[in-house]
């Protein structure tokens, strides 16, 4: 069986609004590389209100949430979540939002999460942290 790994919306909003060719690259080459994969609710809004600034439609956000839905396995956020969120923000000093990501990774029992926004390599608790876009 193929380890887990959690995406964080920044890979998935590379993938959908092409804002920098390179990195939309990047996301697509990782998610068809990548089985296995794991979001969180969190990721989802964070998509959905990302795409609505950009001016996706109401259909068309409703597709790729359907679509990562689909494709995706979804965490649901606990109080086991939030409590292990705050120990880690506690611990690393994450940010809040940050804290959620790498707390419902390990809920989720991940070993990698590609991200853009954390420190590339960083290992939490047995979770590798990989800046895909590099």
């Amino acid at each position: 069986m193929t380890d887990k790994t959690f995406v964080d919306s920044n890979v998935w909003l590379y993938l959908f609004t092409a804002d920098s060719e390179r990195k939309s690259k990047a996301a697509r080459e990782y998610i068809i590389n990548n089985r296995n994969l794991v979001i969180s609710f969190q990721v989802l809004n964070e998509v959905c209100c990302v795409l609505k600034k950009k001016q996706y439609t109401e259909p068309e956000i409703r597709n790729v949430a359907n679509d990562l839905i689909q494709i995706c396995e979804v965490c649901d956020c606990s109080a086991e979540t939030i409590t292990l969120a705050s120990k880690l923000r506690e611990k690393y000093s994450f940010s809040y939002w940050d804290s959620h990501i790498v707390a419902s990774a390990l809920a989720s029992q991940c070993k990698v999460l590609a991200s853009e926004d954390m420190q590339h390599g960083l290992r939490v608790e047995g979770l590798l942290v990989e800046n895909v876009l590099l």
